[in-house]
């Protein structure tokens, strides 16, 4: 069985995405890290296949912020896939910024949040 951690700002949209993850990937475990000063040593532990942070641009969910985690986990569980999500309606400039840390080789995958479940449930089980 194959486990995703979700670390995201709001626990309402992360509690959707996992319901829509575990409705499309019944062979994947899907935890919620809490806080995300707590995802590092969620992923140190559970040595996830994948972990999605959303990224907004507010502290600690900004970009920056989100790099430092992804800098952590690389180090304790290289093997983990790093998948940022962002709303690009809402902050366009971000979403570049997003897209730009995928072209420059620091994150695996980067999705929009106007990506349909079944989407996100393919691309993770991709990676």
């Amino acid at each position: 069985m194959r486990t995703v951690i979700l670390d995201m700002q709001s626990g309402l949209y992360a509690g959707t995405v996992r319901r829509a993850l575990v409705q499309e990937l019944t062979e994947y475990q899907v935890v919620i890290s809490p806080k995300p000063e707590e995802t590092a040593a969620a992923c140190r532990l559970l040595k996830p296949y994948a972990l999605l942070l959303e990224v907004t641009g507010y502290t600690p969910w900004d970009l920056e912020e989100r790099l430092k985690i992804r800098e952590s986990v690389r180090r304790d569980v290289p093997e983990c896939r790093i998948v940022l999500i962002v709303d690009e309606i809402a902050d366009r400039k971000l979403a570049e910024e997003v897209k730009k840390a995928k072209q420059n080789g620091l994150v695996d995958a980067f999705l929009f949040a106007s990506a349909s479940e079944s989407y996100l449930a393919a691309m993770l089980d991709s990676l």
